[in-house]
């Protein structure tokens, strides 16, 4: 089983929208308004800036980096959403192999998660390399498959469980069906791609447990 991090285990657009304003703020352009910043919450932060806010690759490299010093002091804050810790441990102690793929560097993934008591419930912690070589979400699936193979996990029948269509797309490349959630970031025409889509933790529960 696969879990998203932004909008699936943590409510991290607070911080994000607030560092996303450092950054154009920083650079000396227009804010976008709240609902447009949300558009970055979830997919690779340098495919956005270059979709949503008009950057160059070079550009988007300064903004990148601006914008990982402020996020930097914000992303230990963001909230687990309620429900989903105690999910998130039924799971670590069952029989399911567990591996959070998520589009936020790896090692900032791996703090946020220990900083909640959450990582040791995890076979498997994967997400954007550091150099970017590994950002779109359909690497990053097939990466944490791969670990979790070589861990000799069964991966015969596995799903992905996240908030955006860019989620249910990355997994379908890999032949991975998606549960979206609805806390989390996404609009209900990302939610085309999706086997399911839940309400609420219990719902989720039902589907991965029963």
């Amino acid at each position: 089983m696969l879990l998203d991090l932004d909008g699936t285990v943590t409510d991290s657009a607070p911080g994000i929208i607030a560092s996303l304003k450092h950054t154009f703020t920083t650079l000396g352009l227009p804010v976008p308004n709240d609902d447009e910043l949300t558009l970055f919450v979830g997919p690779p932060l340098a495919d956005t800036m270059r979709m949503h806010g008009g950057f160059n690759d070079h550009e988007t490299m300064h903004a990148v980096d601006v914008y990982r010093d402020h996020y930097a002091g914000h992303a230990l804050h963001a909230p687990v959403f309620p429900g989903m810790a105690g999910l998130i441990e039924t799971l670590g102690m069952s029989s399911v192999p567990l591996s959070l793929a998520t589009s936020k560097p790896e090692s900032l993934a791996t703090k946020i998660l220990e900083h909640h008591g959450l990582a040791q419930h995890f076979d498997v912690i994967c997400g954007a390399s550091e150099d970017e070589s590994r950002a779109a979400k359909s690497d990053i699936v097939a990466e944490a498959l791969r670990r979790l193979r070589q861990q000799g996990a069964d991966v015969s029948s596995p799903v992905m469980v996240g908030d955006r269509g860019y989620d249910a797309i990355g997994a379908a490349v890999n032949d991975v069906p998606t549960i979206m959630v609805e806390w989390g970031y996404g609009s209900p025409l990302e939610a085309g791609e999706a086997m399911a889509v839940v309400h609420s933790i219990d719902q989720l529960r039902a589907l991965l447990l029963t």
